[in-house]
């Protein structure tokens, strides 16, 4: 299965019954008492996270022992404690939520080209000595792999720093918020019928260590707030929502935000009225600035991804160092951006967070790599590998994906185009990595007729071809813009948290899927 999926989350996770407090604020002070939190740059982060999870550096050290006994190459521990509360709005009044708890560890080993891999739901020796000897059966030599001391990695640049963690935080501080976004939304347009509103917030304790010696431990926030609306007028329905995205504290929270995030809300359902399904067929496409940047991540993105180019499966995997678009086109995946939806202070097998090009100039410079795709070619991991929780093993994982501006305003690119369409709003993606053949839904857009945006559009298809797309790219503008909504992508049945932007740019043709 080679399909990759990529979604923009705009459904609303509405669980559990409210209750006057999280079940987190309990569960949470033991974190508060070690102030992992507080010490992610300090020396005792590593210390302080080996009290919280119960392990000592002995411990850790006989678990990578066992893990490599039967010759593995290399040996790393992965442990996470995940905390999540999602609170709800319906019907006027925030009536859910739900909070859960995620514990334990995996073991990896590397054997050549294959991994093994067990995780436990505890963190007892015994237990990991087992999850260990489950993953060292992948390898069978008489080679003896040491383990090397231990030394903490400390963080040089916290992409994600707080003022406020989630655990010091109850459902009482945050209704408020929810409350004055439903009110705000019915107050800005009689037609609205319906709010439905979500906040949700995660905070992941994280300690790595590997057989090499590494071992870090990374506070990783994650918050969300969205909004979705529903609308009535002369009997016909239309809906669409707004959302935010960041590794952010309770700060993130704001009345400056609920007004945006409402604003937008009715304004991308109120187009919708206006909007027709307009005629398919083969034309030019102005990607507008932000949300295009799915066509980044579908488009190039996936084939980009080392694992897929070491087999020979993606359709780029003879194209490195080679010239693949217009020479005025960059294209970065970016694990630094401050307190980004897809940033990484490291990645999930412990190299540092970076910003890699991708495309120089036109040119495909880099891969996406974890560690197993980089030695393959012989150069550092990007620091791509990534896993959706200690239940699975990293791979190569995009994280905020980007296209750097050009030289050209976007009416400048509109007025060229004489027919086609102008689209700005996303939901989903997929791609067929082999061939590189793409589609994507569009909420909505407009048609250019004559250099000018004219009719609304709504609910089409934009389908192409990944090299061809982007070979197709004849105009870039200057307004580049990263898409801070819920976007999260789907690979071997993993889902991250992952964001994408671009400037807007000219297509200069792609199909869109519309009436026939």
């Amino acid at each position: 299965m080679d399909r990759r999926l990529f979604l923009k989350a705009g459904g609303l996770a509405m669980l559990g019954s409210l209750t006057g407090n999280s079940i987190l604020s309990a569960a949470s002070s033991s974190l508060q008492g070690s102030s992992l939190s507080k010490k992610q740059n300090s020396t005792e982060s590593t210390e302080a996270a080996m009290a919280h999870f119960g392990v000592t550096p002995s411990d850790l050290r006989k678990v990578m022992a066992a893990a490599l006994d039967k010759g593995g190459d290399y040996a790393d521990l992965f442990f996470e404690h995940t905390f999540t509360n999602v609170t709800g709005l319906k019907d006027g009044a925030v009536n859910n939520n739900s909070s859960y708890i995620d514990f334990g560890m995996g073991v990896r080993v590397l054997s050549g080209d294959q991994t093994g891999y067990a995780y436990v739901e505890n963190v007892t020796l015994n237990d990991m000595l087992n999850a260990a000897k489950t993953a060292a059966a992948i390898a069978s030599s008489n080679k003896k792999t040491k383990v090397a001391k231990l030394v903490e990695q400390p963080i040089k640049k916290n992409y994600y720093p707080i003022n406020s963690s989630w655990e010091e935080v109850s459902i009482k501080d945050k209704i408020p918020y929810l409350q004055k976004l439903n009110d705000k939304i019915f107050a800005l347009d009689k037609r609205v019928s319906k709010v439905m509103a979500s906040q949700s917030d995660t905070t992941s304790h994280i300690l790595f260590c590997n057989s090499e010696g590494v071992m870090y431990y990374d506070y990783r926030p994650m918050v969300t707030l969205s909004a979705s609306c529903i609308m009535e007028e002369n009997g016909k329905v239309e809906n669409s929502y707004s959302a935010r995205s960041y590794r952010k504290g309770f700060d993130f929270l704001s009345d400056d935000l609920v007004d945006i995030l409402a604003r937008e809300a009715v304004d991308n359902t109120s187009i919708l009225f206006q909007a027709i399904k307009p005629k398919g067929g083969e034309m030019a496409v102005v990607m507008g600035a932000g949300g295009s940047g799915i066509l980044l991540h579908e488009a190039i993105g996936h084939a980009f991804e080392a694992d897929f180019n070491r087999i020979n499966t993606s359709i780029f995997s003879d194209q490195l160092n080679k010239k693949i678009c217009n020479e005025h086109i960059s294209v970065i995946d970016d694990g630094t951006i401050p307190f980004n939806r897809g940033s990484v202070n490291f990645d999930d097998e412990g190299i540092e967070g970076q910003k890699t090009y991708l495309v120089k100039d036109g040119v495909l410079t880099s891969y996406i790599h974890d560690r197993i795709s980089a030695k393959h070619y012989g150069i550092e991991s990007t620091g791509n590998g990534r896993r959706e929780s200690f239940r699975s093993i990293p791979i190569p994982r995009m994280r905020a994906t980007y296209m750097e501006p050009g030289n050209y305003s976007e009416q400048d690119i509109i007025s060229t185009v004489k027919n086609g369409v102008y689209v700005d709003q996303f939901t989903n993606g997929q791609v067929q990595i082999g061939a590189g053949d793409f589609t994507f839904f569009v909420k909505s857009g407009y048609l250019i007729e004559d250099g000018k945006l004219t009719q609304p559009i709504k609910d089409i298809n934009i389908i192409g071809n990944g090299p061809k797309a982007l070979a197709d790219i004849t105009m870039v503008a200057n307004n580049d813009k990263i898409d801070n909504g819920t976007w999260s992508c789907g690979k071997d049945g993993q889902s991250c948290p992952v964001t994408c932007g671009m400037p807007s740019a000219l297509v200069s043709k792609l199909t869109v899927g519309g009436e026939s």
